[in-house]
């Protein structure tokens, strides 16, 4: 009987991909940061006495736009937070790994969104729940 060599498996990402991936998701914090100021700044600009004298669909219209600016602005934090948490398992070397079965993350599906924390089965058990 001849011994069984386990031959190492290549690393799913290169030093390369890996440095391109957290360079588009460094970028992407980038806009999204000044999206955020900018969504910001619309927001702190709507005086409240700018209204006055509105009638109720103009008032309604207003509101609408500040409830847009708001959720977008909220919108774009998130997008940061997901990008930093992923640039973070790229530093730490879990990048690719799946959050809760430990198992690779396909490639085709990080390329895809390259913030991915669960492998597809993952995803859409939780999905269900």
């Amino acid at each position: 009987m001849t011994p069984v060599t386990q031959t190492a498996t290549p690393p799913m990402w290169s030093e390369e991909e890996l440095a391109e991936v957290r360079g588009q998701l460094q970028s992407e914090i980038d806009e999204l940061n000044t999206d955020i100021l900018r969504h910001e700044s619309e927001i702190a600009s709507g005086d409240v006495t700018q209204g006055a004298g509105d009638d109720q669909a103009d008032a309604g219209a207003k509101t609408y736009e500040r409830e847009r600016e708001i959720a977008l602005t909220l919108n774009a934090r998130d997008l940061v937070a997901q990008n930093e948490r992923a640039i973070a398992r790229i530093d730490a070397g879990t990048y690719g790994v799946c959050e809760s079965c430990h198992k690779p993350i396909g490639k085709e599906r990080l390329q895809a969104f390259p913030r991915a924390t669960l492998c597809v089965t993952c995803k859409q058990k939780e999905e269900r729940r």
